[in-house]
């Protein structure tokens, strides 16, 4: 069928962002980003997709999943990246043109540096932490990266429902 990137963007942004809350709570509280998050990213992007994008863009986009699901996958022998961390990445990535795929490396660093910041900052606040006393993130060394990646999927589609706002340095192809 086809909408415009904008209509898309805004159906994804809808749908998407209550799961990307989701993520940072659960990686926050847990450490942990649960499968059927992937999941039903993954089925949003199949219905909602299928509804929105041209069919031929939306099935090149089944694509996104494999490469950067692959890509993960390496990361996560090589480098330690958290399995769930890879696996919510990938189910994240046909949200994504392939005009706009070399942004999101730019996007997620900035976004990786904010959350990493805040979430340090917060774990020293005697008083956050007496809110959330059983969150496993403010013990562990390493880092909820699900924050970081929900962050970047919201904030992209953010860019690429509202062009008018952010088209200087966005482009409007979603």
């Amino acid at each position: 069928m086809g909408t415009s990137p904008q209509t898309a963007a805004l159906v994804f942004l809808v749908l998407v962002a209550p799961v990307a809350l989701y993520v940072c709570w659960s990686d926050l509280k847990f450490m942990k980003i649960r499968n059927a998050a992937g999941r039903l990213l993954l089925l949003i992007f199949a219905v909602a997709g299928f509804l929105v994008l041209p069919a031929e863009v939306w099935a090149w986009r089944w694509l996104h999943y494999a490469v950067i699901l692959g890509a993960g996958f390496v990361l996560h022998l090589v480098a330690g990246v958290g399995a769930g961390d890879v696996k919510f990445a990938a189910a994240a990535a046909p949200f994504v043109a392939v005009e706009q795929a070399p942004l999101i490396p730019l996007l997620f660093a900035a976004f990786l540096l904010g959350a990493f910041a805040m979430h340090r900052a917060a774990r020293a606040i005697p008083a956050v932490r007496r809110q959330t006393p059983d969150w496993v993130s403010w013990t562990r060394k390493d880092f909820p990266m699900g924050l970081a990646i929900a962050g970047t999927i919201v904030a992209y589609l953010v860019f690429a429902a509202f062009p008018e706002t952010y088209g200087a340095f966005f482009p409007s192809k979603i």
